[in-house]
């Protein structure tokens, strides 16, 4: 189970880096739609400081799911998803590895480039360390949400829509706990129990999402 996982995740970035635009498509967004908010609102410091932890995580959580709907596309298109679900390997392992490339292709980029982000925005360079925490915590557990979705929407027209639809309820406990963890730390309080939360939705995702997104695949090649 390990080398097949260990195969997938080393495919899937292969494929990646072979489409740079795919990959840059994201992060460029991320950038412009963060970018965007200080023109928008003006160059006060008080009040960008302010907006700065929600702006970075709803930019961080759309960008998120640009890359969504071609998580099991490809592999639907050209066969390879029914070979894995016929695979020896479990099919929560290859999800839990698919799931782990593309957070590494879409979210780790975005964990890195959000301290840069938020010079724009004066935050201290004190909460640098928790947006970035919160991000590596709360990244993960978005992929892991809109992976179910993907699965469930996969094949279907108009798909695209009705996977915002399903997955931006479902993403709205964690940019609530990530960006208020900021929050509190720029306040001066302990951003201990947000961060703990989301780390506990991390853990509770990790364990069962990927089984959820197999038993989705299975319903949407049916």
């Amino acid at each position: 189970m390990i080398a097949a996982a260990r195969a997938i995740v080393r495919r899937d970035l292969l494929l990646a880096l072979r489409r740079p635009g795919d990959v840059g498509t994201a992060l460029l967004f991320f950038v412009i739609v963060a970018s965007l908010f200080p023109l928008g609102i003006g160059a006060e410091p008080n009040l960008l400081r302010a907006v700065a932890p929600g702006v970075i995580w709803v930019a961080a959580l759309l960008s998120s799911m640009l890359s969504l709907s071609r998580l099991f596309a490809a592999d639907h298109a050209d066969g390879t998803l029914e070979q894995m679900l016929l695979g020896a390997a479990p099919l929560g392992v290859v999800v839990a590895a698919k799931v782990l490339a593309h957070w590494l292709i879409s979210g780790l980029p975005l964990v890195a480039i959000a301290p840069l982000i938020a010079l724009q925005y004066d935050l201290p360079a004190s909460l640098y360390g928790t947006l970035a925490v919160s991000l590596l915590l709360g990244t993960p557990v978005l992929s892991l949400i809109g992976a179910i979705g993907a699965a469930l929407t996969l094949g279907l027209r108009g798909g695209g829509v009705l996977l915002a639809l399903l997955v931006l309820p479902l993403y709205v406990p964690v940019l609530i706990m990530g960006a208020g963890g900021v929050d509190m730390a720029a306040a001066g309080l302990s951003p201990q129990g947000q961060l703990q939360l989301l780390a506990a939705l991390l853990v509770v995702a990790a364990a069962f999402a990927p089984w959820a997104i197999a038993a989705a695949l299975r319903i949407s090649t049916e």
